[in-house]
């Protein structure tokens, strides 16, 4: 099989791998890096269980053909808490709110989560609504998860 070299920048980190040129971010992510947060959910971009934030986009990191990440700036889950391991003002919200049910969901919930903050940090419901609207959960309702983003848009302020 042909592989590829790319080099991009993870969670603040130059690095490179070797992969065949088929894979996609998730795979390498998860296979190479040892980075498990953004799970495969369906596969097909629909889930947004593997979401992360590529330059600053929130992206399904499954349909992300792997060649197209050379020179970018790739952000997990993992890369949202400080070095010395404290949470994420988002991942905070999350737990204190009960936004977390079964967890499957929540690294793509808090990824999109962060592009909108990113980009928008005091958005309205109907605002963080629709930044969430490509990941789904299947253990509960949105409310909590909705009211967790609202909280976090207030503490990082």
């Amino acid at each position: 099989m042909k592989k590829i070299t790319v080099s991009f920048t993870l969670n603040g980190d130059p690095v490179t791998a070797e992969v065949p040129v088929t894979w996609n971010l998730l795979k390498t992510l998860r296979e190479v890096f040892e980075l498990t947060g953004a799970k495969e959910g369906c596969g097909v971009g629909e889930c947004g269980a593997c979401t992360v934030i590529v330059d600053g986009e929130a992206v399904n990191s499954c349909l992300f053909p792997i060649p197209e990440i050379e020179g970018r700036s790739v952000t997990t889950v993992e890369g949202l808490a400080s070095k010395e391991g404290e949470l994420h003002p988002l991942q905070k919200a999350f737990l204190e709110n009960n936004g977390v049910q079964c967890g499957f969901c929540t690294s793509g919930m808090i990824m999109s989560a962060k592009a909108l903050l990113d980009k928008n940090p005091d958005p309205t419901e109907e605002e963080i609504r629709t930044a969430i609207s490509g990941n789904f959960c299947r253990c509960t309702g949105y409310v909590q998860i909705v009211e967790a983003i609202d909280m976090a848009s207030k503490t990082e302020k």
